[in-house]
Formats: C-alpha cells, structure tokens, sequence
C-alpha cells in the first residue's frame, strides 16, 4: 500500500476514535457540565498536539493573514463543539447516532459550493450508499429509544454541530494546502482554547457548579483524557491529514463510519445485541465507502 492510499484512509480511523465519543462524553456530563468538559477537552487536545509540533516542526512566523486563517478555523471548531456537547447533554445517544448523517451531507455540499469540488458518478453513489447503509445500522436500535425525550433545542444544538464541523473541514482545505494537517490542526484548535474558556465561567455559575467540588473518579479521568487525546489530538490530525491526499467530499464519506463503531464498541463492553439490519446496512456502507474512497485515491 502506497502513501497516498494509506494516508487516505488516515480519516476512517478519525471516525473510529469518535465512535465511541457520545458515550464517553455522557460519563463525563454525570460529572461535569458540558462546556467545561469541552474546555478540557480542548486545552488537553491542544497541548498534545503543540508538542508534537515543537519536536517535528521547524520553527515558523506567521503572518497577521495566516494568523486569520486559523482563528477562521478556530471559530468553526469551537461552534461545532460547543453545539455538539450541548446537543448531547440534552439528548440521548441514539439522537446524537442519527444526526451525525448529516455531517458528511453538508461536507459534500460545502465542498462543491465552496471549493469547487466535483463528485463523479461514482462517488455519489457510493455516497447514497453510504447513507443507507447508515441508516439500516442504526434502524437496529429502538425508535422508541431514538424518538424518547425529543429535547428540540438539543436536536438544534446536533444539527448546528454538524454544519459548523463540516465548515471546519471544508475550510481547513486551503490552510492545509498552505502549510500541512498537523500545523493546520495544531493551531487552530490552540487558537480555540480562549474562545472555549469564556463559556466557562458563565456555565458554572449558571449551574452553580465549583469544579472544586467534582468528584473526581477513574471513569472521568478516563473520559477526559479520551477526549482531549484521542477524539481531538488524534482524530482531527488523522481527520485533515487525509484532506492532504484527497477532496473534502471524498473524505466526508468516512464519517458514517462512526455509528457502526458506536454500536460494535457496544457489543463488546456492554453487552448489546445486533439484529440483520445492522450486517446488512453494514455490508451496504462498506460498499459504499470502498467506491467513494477508491475513486478519490485512483
């Protein structure tokens, strides 16, 4: 397997990490309110990556222009989570399940409006195959469960999360063009940390919380540094760097990878069941991944 094609591949894997993230991120809401969690996220994720970047990089000055490339990227990051971790708290994870669909949707919109991006024949069918296969996974899972609790502000917050962070990838094309997914990712989510932390504040006084008074257990360790490490420093690099070898619409397709890893990482640790609906609308994703993929990378 050539660089190309592995690297191409770089976001599938980004989707695999975020599987399991509604889940984790409902452990740390029992503790923690969600913007905060957010906060931690973000300055964790942050300092992983700025270290990376210190011992692989060379030295860099950026312009005030460049400077204003990241903080675009910065803002659409931190109005994507701040969205998605509202979104869940007043919501359920089969709620979150569902509208994660629509993220690769508005990526493959925002890539042909806003970066010209063509889709051949081949990966729009491969795409709609996607999408089905997408839904037949998660049609194993109760409606009764998808449709309990319906919060509509939560179901706004999700489908919000999902435009931003498609405009987060979307945009971050040219900046990777520029410079490479690790600067690209690395500053943009340093840049964010001062936007996310003036949410901070003014949700724990509203909630009346004192992080002093977080009980600070093994499985909130754990989500935390799940979060900041692996759904954020990891996955956004693997995320753009695959944007380095493909289009944004090509790499779009990885994300309904996502609610199968969910469900698979339920199996095993939770001991849930998985019906013919699931192997048969996973079998119809693969295809569907598989031919969006290899028209990007021939």
């Amino acid at each position: 397997m050539n660089r190309t094609t592995l690297f191409g591949f770089a976001p599938l894997l980004a989707s695999a990490l975020w599987g399991g993230m509604y889940v984790v991120s409902k452990w740390g809401f029992d503790a923690i309110p969600p913007l905060t969690l957010a906060f931690l996220r973000i300055v964790l994720g942050a300092a992983a990556l700025g270290v990376v970047v210190a011992t692989t990089t060379p030295r860099r000055t950026f312009a005030r222009e460049e400077w204003r490339r990241f903080g675009g990227l910065a803002v659409w990051l931190t109005a994507a989570l701040t969205t998605q971790f509202v979104g869940t708290d007043l919501t359920n994870a089969s709620q979150g399940s569902v509208l994660t669909v629509l993220t690769p949707v508005f990526i493959l919109g925002l890539g042909v409006v806003a970066l010209d991006e063509q889709l051949s024949r081949r990966a729009l069918v491969g795409s709609s195959l996607a999408v089905f296969g997408t839904f037949g996974v998660l049609a194993e899972r109760s409606l009764d469960t998808i449709a309990t609790n319906i919060d509509p502000v939560g179901i706004a917050m999700l489908v919000l999360s999902s435009f931003f962070f498609a405009g987060f990838t979307v945009y971050g094309k040219p900046v990777i063009r520029r410079y490479s997914a690790l600067e690209a990712v690395t500053y943009a989510t340093i840049l964010s940390v001062p936007l996310f932390g003036l949410f901070v504040p003014f949700e724990l006084a509203a909630r009346d919380v004192s992080l002093l008074a977080v009980d600070v257990t093994t499985s909130v360790v754990a989500a935390v540094l799940y979060l900041g490490l692996a759904s954020t420093a990891t996955a956004w690099y693997f995320w753009y760097k695959g944007m380095e070898y493909t289009d944004a619409t090509h790499v779009a397709v990885f994300f309904f990878a996502q609610p199968v890893v969910g469900t698979l990482l339920g199996v095993a640790f939770l001991g849930e069941q998985v019906d013919a609906g699931f192997v048969v609308g996973g079998v119809v994703l693969a295809v569907g991944v598989y031919l969006v993929s290899t028209d990007s990378l021939d």
